[in-house]
């Protein structure tokens, strides 16, 4: 057994398990809460493919928080979205796996996102993020020693990606607007329709991580919330709370090198032609 799946159940990971009914599907989910196992169960029992389930107690989640932060040297919110890689090649390292697919890539390159929706060029704004598209994936399996596989990264795939027309990504079907359109129209036949039409599930969401945020925002009081460092735009409590441990293990922000811009969230330096800032996870007003 050496290669494996992180596994939602959702579109993308889906049509990966369904091209490899060898591999090791692996779901993590915050003490049985989340959507993600009743989908990801679905499939693997219709796939007859391996599952194995890591459920994280929220204690373990939220002392493993300082660890993820410290590997990937961030205080962004998205971080319960990452507790849910950290954990899932966590045990893929227990079990001898050495490689791991994951399904990056796909709502980027396909439309998946319910605010690409509003956004009037599409299709010049998808290959833009396309040059740039960077994943934590990437450096958590580094940091396990995991080879990650995306074949949503695939040169071919973008290429192919690219050259769809936005109309083709998201388009109406059935009375509702859906994002990664074609790509579920691809697959009827070969992947149930509970698993083509379900809705967009973030990671934190689909595993229920994201119940984390109000266990950590409470971890910050009013009084130390107000006299937080003005010099950063903090989202709410929860964001403080990272920025502490940020400060506690990785120490002060990197400014600007070179080329780069100052993050008007934190003043990290940030490549100009990125959205997002890796260290704080301010996102830029998207204009295109």
């Amino acid at each position: 057994m050496n290669e494996g799946l992180l596994f939602s159940g959702g579109l993308d990971s889906s049509i990966l398990a369904a091209f490899n009914p060898k591999i090791t599907a692996i779901t993590v989910n915050l003490e049985s809460s989340g959507e993600d196992i009743h989908y990801s169960k679905s499939l693997t029992r219709h796939l007859n493919i391996k599952h194995l389930c890591r459920e994280v107690a929220i204690e373990e989640a939220i002392e493993a928080i300082p660890k993820v932060i410290k590997i990937l040297k961030t205080f962004d919110p998205a971080i319960p979205n990452d507790l849910v890689v950290y954990f899932g090649l966590k045990l893929a390292k227990k079990l001898g796996i050495s490689e791991v697919t994951t399904g990056d890539g796909s709502d980027e390159l396909f439309a998946g996102y319910s605010f690409m929706r509003e956004i009037g060029n599409l299709k010049d704004y998808i290959h833009h993020i396309s040059q740039n598209m960077k994943f934590s994936s990437n450096e958590l399996g580094e940091f396990f020693n995991i080879r990650i596989k995306q074949p949503f990264m695939d040169k071919k795939i973008i290429n192919m990606a690219l050259d769809i027309p936005a109309g083709l990504k998201i388009r109406e079907e059935n009375g509702r607007v859906w994002g990664k359109w074609l790509l579920r129209k691809s697959f009827e036949g070969m992947l149930p329709k509970e698993i083509l039409w379900q809705d967009k599930r973030p990671l934190e969401v689909g595993s229920g991580m994201n119940g984390l945020r109000r266990i950590v925002s409470g971890k910050i009081s009013d009084e130390e919330f107000r006299e937080r460092p003005a010099s950063i735009k903090f989202m709410n409590k929860e964001h403080f709370y990272y920025y502490k441990i940020y400060r506690n293990i990785i120490g002060e922000i990197p400014g600007p090198i070179g080329e780069e811009k100052e993050c008007p969230g934190c003043g990290a330096g940030i490549n100009p032609l990125l959205f997002h800032c890796k260290v704080c996870g301010h996102v830029k007003k998207k204009e295109m």
